[in-house]
């Protein structure tokens, strides 16, 4: 028997459902799974109990919860100590509805992942669409793929960590092995490199394999081959800069209403929002959606209208050029356009504390939590912040590691976290919620970070702090906008976040306004618009950002009618020739 292959997990009392459900997922998945069945759930904890000390892989546990059965739904939430990354789902029946409630609440409060229906018919692919989601989110939190990239580099290098982030992020399936490993050394044998320089990139996909050492994200996006710049002389409806949620929003709408557009993002699809392990509060996704996959899809939805992508590229400056924008790239290009959009999003605030800083990508990280979550297992780890960000971090990181332990400056979480977020944190048997507390330093071992140094948040002296044993800190605290490539004649508020619309609270910073107000969405450049969570009084949920996103265009519509392009005879083609605006402001 291949003890590699993953196993999917049926407990019910109910006979019915058990014959239904086992005849559907033999059927359908007994080729690539192990599908085993239990009578009653005493079974099913002695199994899994089993497999644990196997060390077998389990993708999915199901329950059943219903008239014939209500034994299911204590049944998946014991089996989270088993195997905490497995994917749990409660099967009801059709027309059930008096159990609706309890279900639901359980579901809140972390017994389950996702709600099933069961089966009714053959090729029922309401269901099947149900198993295969959450199959999909199991192997892309497991980093479960064929090889397409070969990372090998040290564990605790911070370079390697941001590649090996970028990858998962993007999408891009990547393993990771440990420079001295023996699959690491017997590839750097392979191809002739005796001292090469880390971290090194091997493309499997390409023939040959393309061999990369220490690569800057330009090197990587030019060998990748995905997306290339356009040519010099081109010239676009829109530069979007950002691939978060607000600026894929704008791409798809904007090509698909027929502008051209380009989209220019630095480091991965789906911004913060993409670091998201499963968010479930998300319009249209009852089972709830990870970060990663809503990118994904919006990103391919994007493609496939005909916006361009430049991946791993930065945007360094802005300048107006005649009738045009400018828009210089990190790769020495220039991008020139009618119109850009700012979706450029935030940061998450630094700590500012030296030692902590010094242990970046070797037990410290900023978000990341879903590439670094499975190295946590089995140990202790902390999270800082209070929103929901950081309580689908805790959530997420809680099914690899021994403990997570929640730091919360203030003395709620109430008014800065969703609710199901809360309720699943306080059902959840290995997290702890430290309120009123604030990081002051750490301890660390052969260069990882072994604890971390705690005060209470109001004490006057931290050195009267404790030590909480942590092999991880996760930080997802406040927010600060990426705005230091903007001129300064983009107005901001007093956080630095971008001004838009007519405001009444507007000071007078000496920037030119054009003859009419602003859009609602524009900033103080003609021309030139901010959404997401980068624009001042934005509200920080993926919803509204698509929102920003959908309605930016209607008025890069409304810009560009009232701001035509003149044609110049001398252009060969009829292409035109850029012309200064009255009322252009002068970027430098």
């Amino acid at each position: 028997m291949d003890h590699s292959v993953p196993i999917m997990l049926l407990a019910t009392t109910d006979p019915n459902s058990r014959r239904i459900l086992e005849d559907e997922l033999r059927r359908r998945y007994g080729a690539d799974y192990e599908v085993v069945a239990c009578a009653d759930y005493a079974h099913g904890r002695a199994v899994l109990e089993g497999l644990r000390r196997w060390n077998r892989p389990v993708a999915l546990i199901l329950g059943c919860y219903g008239p014939a059965d209500r034994g299911g739904l204590d049944f998946l939430r014991r089996a989270y100590g088993f195997h905490p990354a497995a994917k749990r789902g409660v099967v009801v029946t059709w027309g059930d509805f008096a159990s609706a409630p309890t279900v639901f609440r359980a579901i809140a409060q972390g017994y389950a992942e996702l709600v099933i229906i069961r089966p009714e018919r053959s090729r029922d692919e309401e269901f099947h669409g149900a198993i295969t989601d959450a199959l999909d989110d199991w192997h892309l939190a497991q980093g479960v793929g064929f090889e397409a990239v070969r990372l090998i580099g040290e564990v605790g290098d911070q370079r390697t960590h941001m590649l090996r982030d970028s990858l998962s992020r993007n999408h891009i399936p990547a393993v990771f092995h440990p420079v001295g490993s023996e699959t690491a050394q017997r590839t750097l044998e392979s191809l002739g490199l005796r001292n090469p320089v880390l971290p090194v990139m091997v493309l499997e996909f390409t023939a040959p394999p393309i061999v990369l050492e220490n690569p800057s994200n330009e090197e990587i996006a030019e060998a990748m081959g995905v997306t290339r710049p356009p040519p010099a002389g081109k010239i676009f409806d829109v530069v979007i800069v950002g691939a978060g949620p607000s600026g894929l929003a704008t791409a798809v709408y904007a090509s698909s209403e027929g502008l051209s557009t380009m989209v220019v993002e630095g480091e991965a699809v789906g911004g913060q929002a993409g670091t998201s392990s499963l968010i479930r509060n998300y319009p249209g996704f009852s089972r709830g959606v990870s970060g990663a996959h809503l990118a994904y899809r919006s990103f391919h939805q994007a493609w496939t209208l005909g916006t361009d992508f430049l991946f791993l590229r930065k945007v360094e400056g802005l300048r107006v050029d005649g009738a045009l924008y400018a828009v210089s790239i990190s790769d020495g290009s220039v991008v020139r356009c009618r119109t850009v959009v700012v979706a450029t999003g935030v940061d998450y605030r630094r700590l500012g504390i030296l030692q902590l800083e010094d242990l970046v990508g070797r037990g410290v990280f900023y978000g990341a939590t879903v590439s670094e979550a499975p190295s946590m297992a089995g140990k202790p780890v902390c999270v800082v912040g209070g929103g929901n960000s950081a309580g689908q971090a805790v959530l997420h990181l809680a099914k690899y590691a021994k403990k997570v332990t929640l730091l919360v400056r203030g003395p709620t979480l109430s008014v800065s976290m969703s609710e199901y977020l809360i309720s699943q944190l306080e059902a959840t048997r290995n997290v702890a919620i430290r309120y009123r507390t604030a990081l002051v330093g750490a301890r660390h071992q052969d260069g990882f970070l072994t604890a971390v140094k705690v005060a209470a948040s109001e004490a006057s002296d931290a050195t009267a702090g404790e030590e909480i044993e942590a092999a991880g800190l996760f930080v997802l605290i406040g927010s600060v906008p990426r705005t230091s490539w903007l001129p300064a004649t983009v107005e901001r508020d007093p956080a630095g976040f971008l001004r838009t619309g007519v405001s009444r609270d507007v000071s007078d910073t000496g920037s030119v306004r054009p003859a009419r107000p602003p859009l609602a969405l524009e900033t103080s450049l003609p021309g030139v618009f901010a959404i997401g969570d980068v624009r001042s009084g934005s509200i920080k949920r993926v919803a509204t950002a698509v929102g920003d996103g959908a309605t930016v265009v209607s008025m890069l519509h409304a810009y560009l009618a009232e701001n035509p392009l003149p044609a110049s005879p001398h252009a060969p083609g009829g292409e035109t020739a850029p012309e200064e605006r009255p009322g252009d402001v002068r970027v430098n």
